[in-house]
């Protein structure tokens, strides 16, 4: 099986198209060579990438025929990434966090008109003025 449909196959990228890309920039090699999206993965394999700031290390189980589910991942490839790299993923996760709580964002209308009338007590809603 090609490289570029077996990283897609075990859900390392979304697309196909994403897993070519990768190869064709040099961003994965496959023992300890760099690959191309046409290079064949055998059983015993070491398949080396980088992905957002992080290199994973996989080491080849097995060839799926087709794109697996997330819970058969495991049967396929066995994850050799050291624990440093993995803390790099928590700190990046935590540092994006740490400007917004997740779900906290620009206020609705509604919170908006709370927000105002909390301000603002003196101001009235209404659009006219009583004479």
């Amino acid at each position: 099986m090609r490289i570029d449909k077996y990283l897609w196959c075990i859900r390392y990228y979304k697309t196909r198209n994403l897993a070519t890309q990768a190869c064709n920039k040099g961003q994965i090699t496959l023992n300890d060579q760099k690959a191309k999206p046409s290079k064949n993965v055998l059983s015993g394999d070491i398949i080396t990438l980088k992905k957002n700031q992080i290199t994973y290390t996989l080491k080849v189980l097995d060839i799926p025929k087709s794109r697996l589910g997330a819970k058969l991942v495991d049967l396929y490839r066995v994850d050799t990434t050291p624990p440093e790299e993995l803390d790099k993923l928590k700190l990046i996760r935590e540092t994006s966090s740490y400007y917004r709580e997740k779900g906290v964002g620009r206020p609705t209308k509604k919170d908006r008109r709370d927000i105002d009338s909390f301000t603002h007590p003196w101001e009235e809603d209404d659009d006219y003025e009583e004479l």
